[in-house]
């Protein structure tokens, strides 16, 4: 049955430390995209399309979020349920409407004339750090991937012509410059996350992993 791969999930070992990491995770990841927002130095690729169209079309970054990776979710089910899991569903449903909290809690402690340069570095230094830790928890807990970084994954699986990496650096690109195109900020974060966020994962994942044993 194709429910059986996400039931499995439900039969892991240490299943309540992983839901308890990944709530975690998801909630400090939220906080970060609202810190980053703030500041103003970009965003991870997803999170800079999302709230490219949020600014055109004046809908929440929560429901643009929850709507592109509806869309994204499936061909995911389609292809391949292994993929899905509650971590899936937390992330695609949770993490933008907890952002958009946090963002406004950001509005309401922000200088009429916004942060200086040296409290947006102060803010943006420990934000990146908790991001990169945080993303790399999301995947140590194997609860199910997000539906953007699935999508890579599904493509990688079936071609033999480039690699999973490439494949995953024209994904994140398309969608970096869509979102650039609709008014985003790319910057400092947005280079950070694409060329760090990997090695933080193996490193993360390599030293927690008996955690979930």
């Amino acid at each position: 049955m194709k429910s059986a791969p996400i039931a499995a999930l439900f039969k892991r070992p240490r299943i309540g430390r992983r839901l308890a990491v990944l709530t975690a995770s998801l909630l400090v990841i939220s906080v970060c995209i609202a810190v980053f927002k703030t500041v103003g130095f970009g965003t991870d690729p997803c999170s800079t399309f999302t709230l490219g169209v949020s600014a055109r079309t004046g809908v929440s970054f929560g429901t643009c979020q929850l709507v592109f990776n509806l869309l994204m979710f499936l061909p995911v089910i389609r292809f391949d349920l292994s993929r899905i899991g509650i971590g899936t569903i937390a992330n695609m449903a949770g993490v933008g409407y907890a952002a958009d909290v946090c963002m406004g809690l950001m509005a309401a402690v922000t200088p009429p004339g916004g942060f200086s340069m040296a409290a947006r570095v102060l803010l943006f230094v420990p934000s990146m750090a908790a991001f990169l830790v945080a993303a790399a928890f999301y995947v140590a807990a194997d609860l199910g991937v997000a539906p953007y970084d699935a999508i890579p994954q599904l493509a990688a699986a079936r071609t033999s012509r480039l690699s999973a990496r490439s494949v995953r650096m024209l994904w994140d690109i398309s969608i970096l410059s869509a979102g650039f195109l609709l008014g985003s900020t790319v910057g400092l974060t947005t280079l950070i996350t694409g060329f760090c966020l990997g090695p933080a994962i193996a490193f993360v994942s390599g030293r927690v992993e008996p955690w979930f044993r």
